[in-house]
């Protein structure tokens, strides 16, 4: 039984390099917490322009636990990029279960598009968020961003 444990960047472009955004900082703690020797992590994440670190380098930077192996991606720009950086690395590592680790005002959204990219893998997807409340941009953000998901869980599960 191989498990991945994806962990979700985050960055609203002001924290400057090498800083870890507070929100991805909660969620690779939380990470920490629910990781065992022999799960696999994916760090997901993107470095903004101009920026010399992905928020996926720098997650991996700040781990400090004990897991088998450490994959980071620096492309996923979106939450859809992270989603299909997930079943790929699920579908690479011949996973059964994948932890997917994000924020709890992003895990709707996010469980939806991660478990439409793991579609046809025999993967069980589970959830676990970090305690933080939505801001209320972050909120109108998650709101306005729901118009799309039908659309871009078609695009996930086609993603292979």
């Amino acid at each position: 039984m191989t498990r991945l444990v994806a962990v979700l960047g985050y960055s609203d472009g002001r924290a400057a390099p090498p800083v870890l955004h507070p929100v991805c900082l909660a969620r690779v703690t939380r990470a920490e917490e629910q990781t065992a020797a022999g799960d696999v992590v994916l760090f997901s994440g993107w470095a903004r322009r101009g920026r010399p670190s992905s928020e996926a380098e720098l997650m991996a930077a700040t781990w400090s636990g004990a897991t088998r192996r450490h994959l980071v991606d620096r492309s996923a720009r979106t939450t859809l990029g992270n989603a299909i950086a997930v079943g790929r690395a699920a579908r690479r590592i011949d996973a059964t279960e994948v932890l997917l680790v994000t924020s709890s005002w992003h895990a709707p959204r996010a469980s939806v598009l991660v478990r439409a990219a793991l579609h046809g893998s025999g993967a069980k997807l589970r959830v676990v968020a970090t305690d933080e409340t939505a801001t209320p941009a972050r909120g109108v953000r998650e709101l306005a961003a729901w118009t799309v998901v039908p659309l871009l869980a078609l695009v996930a599960a086609r993603t292979r």
